[in-house]
């Protein structure tokens, strides 16, 4: 997805015509929480004590949920956001996903999603996972793919606004920065580059 501008200030660029559907399109990078904390713990007591399963099925469960995530989210990024469609109409989509964001990367209220899109997908995917789980196994596998999902929405902020100490924050935020600045065909893991090291998308970093 080669890019001849990208802006490196906070500012916002209007995308949509009306109102509403502008506002629709930015939100605070706290607004997940808000959504999100309440649907993961209410699914992890459905688990626990409305589905009476155990706590060791609960963590392996949990873990799958977390795993499955980590590759949702690689895949969704590579072979979603950048593919780069040809029809007008299609393009339109495709900036408004995220050609956006590479454009002006650290506009504040366009690094988490929305939840005018994030919702939908969420459900859409609950019941994509409910045709191969059910119960308390459903709920403990989604409150920990929630969980997945919520750590990359707010790491995605921060790797873009946050000055980082720690080693593993430092060296996450190189790796998301070099997807924005230098290659954007590599390094498409944003709260991991675990599948990017497995792909063969990841940058040498030596």
């Amino acid at each position: 997805m080669k890019k001849n501008f990208v802006s490196n200030s906070q500012e916002s660029v209007r995308m949509f015509r009306y109102d509403w559907m502008e506002a629709l399109s930015k939100v605070h990078w706290t607004v997940p929480l808000y959504i999100y904390v309440p649907v993961i713990l209410f699914l992890s007591w459905l688990a626990l004590y409305g589905e009476q399963l155990s706590v060791l099925n609960f963590i392996g469960y949990a873990a799958l949920g977390l795993f499955v995530w980590t590759l949702t989210e690689y895949v969704l990024h590579r072979f979603v956001f950048h593919y780069v469609p040809k029809a007008k109409w299609a393009l339109r989509l495709h900036f408004i996903f995220h050609g956006v964001h590479h454009d002006y990367p650290n506009d504040a209220r366009r690094l988490v999603m929305p939840p005018s899109a994030s919702i939908p997908m969420a459900t859409a995917l609950y019941f994509l996972f409910a045709l191969v789980l059910s119960g308390g196994e459903l709920y403990a596998f989604f409150a920990a793919f929630l969980l997945g999902y919520l750590f990359y929405d707010i790491s995605h902020y921060a790797l873009h606004h946050f000055n980082f100490k720690g080693e593993f924050w430092k060296k996450l935020k190189k790796h998301h920065m070099l997807h924005h600045y230098s290659d954007a065909t590599k390094g498409y893991g944003v709260s991991s580059s675990l599948w990017d090291k497995i792909f063969g998308s990841d940058f040498d970093k030596k």
